[in-house]
């Protein structure tokens, strides 16, 4: 069973928050245990878990920057003129896809453990995530 979550991004890591998104497709499944994948269409975008808080997004932001500066000179952005080239790299170092498993059609998180997608590219987006219901 494949479904699709939709949503603007404000880009510039915005990060979105979409465990209730994927909570709900699995209550309009027939499924109720097996895993939930996540896939991220594209290359500025990125899937992983956190607790998702004000403080430690802010601290992920920051981090980001520490580790991959924006303003630096990237081969990619010689030879493309989106300038996003530290989009590319922040997207690769985090994942395009995540498993979840869910039992009683509720994913089996940690208590404090939310889905986050994070928008690396430079600029607002529409984006997809694909959610892949895989029963075992």
């Amino acid at each position: 069973m494949t479904d699709k979550i939709s949503f603007k991004t404000k880009g510039n890591v915005d990060i979105v928050d979409i465990t209730s998104d994927v909570n709900k497709i699995l209550q309009e499944q027939s499924v109720s245990e097996g895993i939930a994948f996540l896939f991220v269409p594209g290359a500025t975008g990125a899937i992983t878990t956190v607790e998702y808080e004000p403080g430690l997004v802010a601290d992920l932001k920051k981090l980001f920057e520490d580790l991959i500066p924006t303003n630096k000179v990237y081969q990619h952005n010689l030879s493309h003129s989106d300038s996003n080239g530290h989009s590319h790299l922040r997207a690769s170092l985090v994942g395009s896809s995540l498993n979840v498993p869910f039992a009683d059609k509720k994913l089996e998180l940690g208590v404090w453990q939310n889905i986050i997608f994070i928008e690396f590219d430079n600029r607002p987006r529409s984006r997809e995530i694909i959610v892949k219901i895989l029963k075992i």
